[in-house]
């Protein structure tokens, strides 16, 4: 279960001045090589968890293994664990409000839940059933909504702001500490999303998007990386195959992490 201290910490971290930071991790070897980065917390990607399970991602794979593989993460690292439960891994906000327990269970301290193409009173309910949960088990969990509208290019794009920061303060009124809206680099959109929140902004970033602390001085206070540190991972695992066997050379492997330094990371309980 949950130390309450640190529900605490990860709550005080989201401030624009110094924007969280999250390089997301998908299991446990991903997570304490963040970590041992200097990480003050690890958000978990649900893509590069389904992808490690061999099931795609989009509420496509199932509830068990991921909160497994979850459990496995929190349980490896020191600083606050967020995980990124999809739409919740239920068809009913009662199942989505299992699937919270069982996090808050293995010592997760957040939640990342979407709306995706479902109405938004669905996810409504379902943030609102996530928040009674951790209300029964005596948890401060911060619930981070995800708004869709940009990423999936939703309704018509001269409304979309609007639209977005609607589904927002209906989700905060659900209980959301948080609104998460990937899809967005304009700093324009973004500085007129934080103003429009009373809650910390979350932005997804990658190549192309402000740095962390330029995106801070536009009222981010959360700053992402998504799937991107799965997806960059994989593709040097793929760079060293062709190499391997296109070339029959070795030269990706130069970057890789010392051996020893990557087995330190990890010890053997019991």
């Amino acid at each position: 279960m949950i130390n309450a201290s640190k529900s605490a910490l990860f709550r005080s971290l989201h401030t624009p001045a110094r924007p969280l930071a999250l390089a997301n991790a998908w299991d446990v070897a991903s997570a304490r090589v963040i970590e041992a980065a200097g990480a003050t917390a690890i958000a978990t990607t649900s893509a590069g968890v389904a992808w490690s399970l061999g099931a795609p991602d989009g509420d496509r794979v199932a509830r068990g293994p991921v909160l497994e593989a979850i459990a496995r993460i929190a349980a490896a690292v020191a600083v606050p664990v967020t995980a990124d439960i999809e739409g919740g891994y239920g068809q009913s906000p009662a199942e989505v409000a299992e699937t919270v327990t069982r996090v808050l269970e293995a010592g997760v301290v957040g939640v990342n839940i979407e709306d995706g193409t479902r109405p938004p009173g669905t996810l409504a309910d379902r943030i609102a059933a996530a928040r009674g949960a951790a209300r029964r088990a005596g948890v401060d969990l911060f619930v981070n909504a995800r708004v869709d509208t940009y990423l999936l290019g939703l309704g018509d794009p001269a409304t979309r702001l609007r639209e977005t920061l609607g589904r927002a303060r209906r989700y905060v009124d659900a209980g959301a500490d948080g609104i998460f809206v990937p899809g967005v680099a304009d700093p324009g959109v973004i500085r007129d999303l934080a103003a429009g929140l009373t809650v910390p902004l979350n932005i997804m970033a990658g190549p192309g998007t402000a740095p962390v602390d330029e995106l801070g001085a536009l009222g981010v206070a959360r700053v992402s990386l998504g799937s991107g540190v799965a997806q960059a991972a994989y593709a040097a695992a793929r760079q060293a195959a062709l190499d391997l066997h296109r070339a029959g050379g070795y030269d990706s492997l130069r970057k890789a992490i010392d051996y020893p330094e990557l087995n330190g990371l990890f010890t053997v309980s019991g």
